[in-house]
């Protein structure tokens, strides 16, 4: 037996959330469900696919404390259109399930939460925090650059990389590479490498953390200065985000060597604005489509940047100034991994090192190395 009354609109907010985690399609019905529990501290929900876990608890006036599933996407579509302010929940011994608000009443079926799979635990766990906001930022500057396609699981997930207090995303997907780093500051950054080890380890952690993982932790940060706590065990994450909780597992394999990628020569240095290089790619790129797919050229003249592109609808050509030094250049790239990676700099201006037609374009701020974007180059065929 359930008997409980809390907020609509927090609940709504909290099922929205957390049905992000429950599987579309289970050979376990109970995995396509929501968890509900009324316990003495309040209600608290979980969804599960087996790979990525999601808590919330919420304040609720508990009569009678239990458990139940429901199926995800009928509660949510029933609490969402709900009229009132308040929502009642009375489950009895056979788990039907009444929910009623203003004038509104339904009964529907639940499952006993007995049928519920356990969450995993996280054993062996370094701990360390990072500010809401600038995690938030990390992932956003990295997420783009995750693989795919499964040819190669662990580039399906981003590299963290923990180490004398600074904190390192990676995300490789064969075509381009992102990179952003911060030195982490107050809380779990303390001592001689900022952070706890987790058993076995030396001072140093990394682990991979799957892009859909980190898509969902991306929407529940809030823009703000508090803290998400992460504990890292051998084979699962934990990121606890106020209320929420996201447990996942971590992706295992070897990751790229990704410093070997970066390239350390420099032959040709481009200072530019973001903003006037986005637009002049977004305009040659009006040419290509799914069916129609083409390189944007790019010359690296004196003082300008020349680019075109030409496909079986017709031929663009357009142009911007900018900062040149070192030799002039001829470069092809996939009009797409230019713009994310240009989109995804946040600011006015950018440094780029080029060496050579068939080396990555290396994209950088104009001061420091916070991030770094490598966009592998494509063949040019002749004019």
């Amino acid at each position: 037996m359930i008997q409980l009354t809390c907020d609509r609109q927090q609940l709504v907010e909290a099922v929205s959330n957390v049905q992000r985690a429950v599987s579309s399609k289970s050979s376990v019905p109970a995995l396509e469900g929501i968890l509900l529990k009324a316990e003495r501290e309040g209600m608290t929900l979980c969804g599960f696919d087996l790979e990525l876990g999601m808590t919330t608890r919420l304040p609720a006036r508990i009569e009678e404390s239990g458990s139940v599933i429901l199926g995800a996407r009928l509660f949510s579509d029933i609490i969402r259109r709900l009229p009132g302010d308040l929502v009642k929940l009375t489950v009895d011994e056979k788990n039907v399930t009444t929910i009623e608000s203003g004038a509104s009443e339904f009964s529907i079926a639940g499952m006993g939460a007995e049928e519920y799979p356990e969450l995993p635990s996280v054993s062996g766990a370094g701990e360390f925090s990072v500010q809401n906001d600038l995690l938030k930022g990390m992932i956003r500057q990295t997420i783009f650059a995750v693989a795919d396609s499964d040819a190669k699981p662990i580039h399906t997930g981003t590299l963290f990389e923990l180490s004398g207090g600074r904190l390192r995303l990676v995300s490789v997907d064969g075509y381009r590479l992102a990179m952003r780093e911060e030195i982490l500051t107050g809380e779990g950054a303390e001592g001689t490498d900022g952070l706890d080890a987790p058993a076995g380890s030396s001072e140093e952690m990394s682990f991979v953390v799957p892009g859909k993982t980190l898509t969902e932790v991306m929407k529940l940060l809030p823009e703000d200065d508090g803290t998400v706590g992460i504990q890292v065990g051998r084979r699962h994450i934990l990121f606890t985000i106020g209320s929420y909780t996201v447990i996942s597992r971590l992706l295992e394999g070897e990751f790229l060597d990704y410093r070997s990628a970066i390239p350390s020569a420099c032959q040709t240095e481009v200072k530019v604005n973001t903003r006037e290089f986005i637009n002049s790619v977004e305009r040659v790129s009006l040419l290509i489509t799914d069916r129609l797919k083409s390189p944007v050229r790019c010359v690296f003249g004196e003082d300008s940047i020349h680019l075109s592109c030409s496909t079986a609808i017709g031929r663009a050509n357009d142009q911007f100034s900018a900062s040149i030094q070192g030799a002039g250049l001829e470069m092809g790239f996939n009009n797409r991994y230019l713009l994310d990676a240009l989109r995804n700099t946040e600011g006015d201006e950018v440094r780029i090192q080029l060496n050579g037609p068939l080396s990555p374009m290396k994209i950088m701020p104009p001061e420091g190395d916070s991030y770094l974007f490598l966009v592998l180059p494509v063949r040019l065929k002749a004019n």
